[in-house]
């Protein structure tokens, strides 16, 4: 049976050395620039004619436009608008991602945690430039609720400073941890069906629901981290 974790081995394709440092160019590289290839190609491609009545294309390029626009709208509110374009590139991205990762002989770059920690901290800074732009200093008050006692700062404010700086390591930990177990149980199932062989029969099955589960959760999870830093930046730029 194969090794299950290979399918997460990082390759070189086009080996480079800059000053003694590796950026080669690798397999993981390679099905990111296919990812943002295919997102901009399915949305300039789906709303070229722009129909009144939309053909399929473009009503699913609308659903998506839709969805990242009420989650903005519904967790950020109106002040939200202005961050559309960074946060539907993330969901888009995310998403595409966890579905070419279901692509046999593909790369699941999602499934790294310095990819999904890259983009996590990016939220992070992000967020916390947004925040004391617009409040200033004032945005410390995040560490300290207002109304709180001033004899509790000694207890409220680690607490508050330690949930705030893991804010990046649970999104980045969430999505790597549900994208590596999903396809390390594919491949264990899909090994179980080879070495059985006609009667792999039960394996085959179960491993069918698990694929279409997997589908389910890369949908889920590109929506959990989008709208996790939707909620971070409502926090930014409510104070709440």
């Amino acid at each position: 049976m194969a090794n299950p974790v290979e399918q997460f081995k990082i390759e070189p394709l086009v080996p480079l050395d800059i000053g003694g440092v590796n950026v080669s160019f690798t397999n993981s590289a390679l099905v990111m620039v296919v990812s943002v290839c295919l997102v901009t190609a399915f949305l300039t491609l789906s709303v070229r004619g722009r129909a009144l009545v939309p053909g399929r294309w473009q009503s699913m390029a609308e659903v998506f436009y839709e969805f990242v626009a009420n989650m903005i709208r519904d967790n950020v509110g109106s002040q939200g608008r202005k961050y559309f374009p960074f946060i539907f590139t993330l969901f888009m991205f995310v998403l595409f991602g966890n579905l070419l990762g279901m692509v046999p002989y593909t790369f699941a770059y999602t499934s790294h945690i310095i990819v999904t920690f890259g983009l996590a901290i990016i939220v992070f800074v992000g967020v916390t430039i947004i925040g004391f732009a617009r409040h200033g200093l004032h945005y410390l008050r995040m560490f300290f609720p207002q109304g709180a006692p001033l004899a509790t700062a000694v207890i409220l404010v680690p607490i508050e400073l330690i949930s705030y700086c893991s804010r990046p390591f649970s999104l980045a930990i969430r999505l790597f941890a549900n994208m590596t177990v999903g396809h390390i149980i594919l491949k264990v199932m899909a090994g179980f069906i080879v070495a059985l062989g006609v009667f792999g029969i039960l394996p085959m099955a179960f491993l069918g629901a698990v694929t279409v589960l997997e589908f389910g959760i890369a949908l889920l999870q590109a929506y959990v981290f989008t709208i996790l830093s939707c909620i971070y930046l409502h926090d930014a730029i409510h104070m709440h």
